[in-house]
């Protein structure tokens, strides 16, 4: 298994849309207090929810220094780890859901929670098998099978994830990631218009989230509908205004409509000056992303050799992208420079090539 540091860890999206199933997990804290083993860890609960992580994070640590094996405290413990943000964490936060499970594996949050960061992890098969378990234990559970029909879709079965969480809405119809998951899997299965219904409905819910107006922002713009497109992006960044990919997004938006300035402007606010980011395939794209929109801004003001820097800084962190090819061949040609052109152009074709 990769280190931590070293995985495809989306920090911008905290395990994507768990900041969202947080607060649906969270209805377990609503137990009664000796479920939760006292009022220390009735407080810690409290704490997580309101976002105040340390103070869940200290009374946590204080369960356990007086009780090791409290499964709990451990469960609480990990979802604070998460709830953190930082890939200098996750391996904690992964060895506190594990001890929970090994103390008391009827406790399905701490499954539950350890299947969202298997995902997230690239670990497919394993959340799928945490997820399985979980629905033995409990046939049916609408959270569990949401989940599950989006691992289903990221194993390259989105047919499945239709229908598992068409079957997560029947047992609770004001599930929304069960939306947010229906309209990734319809993109999938190019059915866009259903998609999109997907997506109006998840955001019309009161627990939208960043990533689900970011997602349809995605889709406007592959659309045309810019004015659309640029709403949902800002309606993300106010959610979250330390979200990359929404800045990125805001820029296709204003490329399109050849507003280079404002799309340089809005890539500057993507990843700050001096801001750190962990190494991870997540931004290895994003900095791709970011860089060949960068040349199309470029190009558009005819400052080809910027416009050039940025395509080469671009393929420098993803080799694999025949349009970035294109567009330096393309820049080439006009500087008159055969030789780059010819050696671009060659490997766009292959790559084409090899995606028929």
């Amino acid at each position: 298994m990769r280190g931590a540091e070293s995985l495809g860890y989306n920090l911008t999206v905290p395990l994507r849309i768990a900041v969202f199933l947080f607060a649906s997990a969270m209805a377990w804290a609503q137990t009664p207090r000796a479920d939760l083993q006292g009022a220390q860890l009735g407080a810690a609960a409290e704490h997580l929810q309101q976002g105040r992580v340390e103070q869940a994070i200290r009374e946590c640590k204080a369960v356990l220094a007086a009780d090791p094996r409290s499964a709990p405290a451990h469960m609480l413990l990990g979802l604070a780890y998460l709830a953190q943000r930082s890939t200098a964490m996750i391996g904690e936060a992964k060895a506190e859901l594990q001890q929970a499970l090994d103390l008391d594996p009827e406790l399905l949050w701490a499954r539950f929670y350890l299947a969202r960061l298997y995902l997230d992890l690239g670990l497919s098969e394993k959340a799928q098998e945490q997820l399985e378990r979980g629905l033995k234990q409990r046939p049916g559970f609408p959270t569990f099978l949401s989940l599950l029909g989006e691992v289903r879709r990221k194993l390259g079965d989105p047919g499945a994830s239709v229908e598992l969480n068409r079957k997560a809405l029947d047992a609770d119809a004001t599930m929304t990631p069960a939306h947010y998951f229906l309209a990734l899997a319809y993109l999938d299965l190019k059915q866009e218009q259903a998609s999109i219904a997907e997506f109006e409905k998840a955001i019309h819910s009161p627990s939208v989230t960043p990533e689900m107006y970011n997602s349809l922002a995605s889709l406007y713009i592959k659309k045309g509908q810019f004015a659309e497109a640029e709403d949902f992006c800002r309606k993300a960044i106010a959610l979250d205004r330390s979200r990359p990919d929404a800045y990125l997004n805001l820029a296709r938006v204003y490329n399109a409509q050849h507003a280079s300035d404002k799309a340089l402007e809005a890539l500057r606010a993507a990843l700050p000056e001096g801001k750190e980011f962990p190494v991870s395939e997540y931004y290895q794209e994003l900095q791709a992303d970011l860089a060949a929109e960068r040349g199309v801004a470029y190009t558009a003001k005819k400052m080809y050799a910027l416009a050039i820097d940025e395509y080469a800084r671009a393929l420098d962190f993803d080799p694999r992208r025949a349009a970035v090819h294109r567009r330096l061949a393309e820049l080439y040609v006009q500087k008159g420079d055969p030789a780059n052109a010819a050696l671009h152009t060659k490997e766009a074709d292959k790559l084409e090539k090899g995606q028929r």
